[in-house]
């Protein structure tokens, strides 16, 4: 549940990155190939009760991908060339989930009814970052899961 734990952190990143991953509709997710070589994938990230899940068709390259090697990155899509709205950027590991109760809450908080045929990961948060533009400057903000 690090999504909560980066609520908890800096609330004000965690919006951000609500607003970016999830009001603007599309993200990429990037996975890591058999043959080790990054892939990335459009996907529509869902964030409810402190969690951050992703549903996808079972046949899914990024699915494959993950219950192989865990390991993720996301950015959101930008508005323009400019930067647009800002980016947001996570990484960590994606678990699959089985749990029926976990399942009930990401279908309740996505935007789209989910196929009952969809398998469903939710993403631990190792770091997240945001860069948005205020003018001719430049802010940048970063967020580390505390391992101590």
């Amino acid at each position: 549940m690090s999504w909560n734990k980066l609520e908890t952190a800096d609330p004000e990143l965690a919006a951000f990155g609500v607003e970016r991953l999830v009001s603007s509709g599309v993200a990429y997710l990037a996975t890591i190939r058999p043959d080790g070589a990054p892939r990335v994938h459009p996907v529509t990230p869902i964030v409810g009760q402190g969690r951050l899940f992703l549903f996808m068709e079972p046949t899914s390259p990024k699915g494959h991908d993950l219950q192989r090697d865990a390991r993720y990155a996301m950015h959101c899509s930008v508005e323009n060339s400019g930067g647009g709205g800002g980016e947001f950027f996570i990484s960590g590991h994606a678990q699959l989930v089985e749990d029926p109760a976990l399942r009930q809450i990401a279908t309740k908080a996505s935007s789209f009814t989910p196929a009952e045929r969809y398998i469903l990961f939710e993403l631990d948060l190792e770091q997240a970052s945001s860069t948005s533009y205020e003018g001719d400057n430049t802010v940048r903000k970063r967020w580390r899961i505390d391992r101590g």
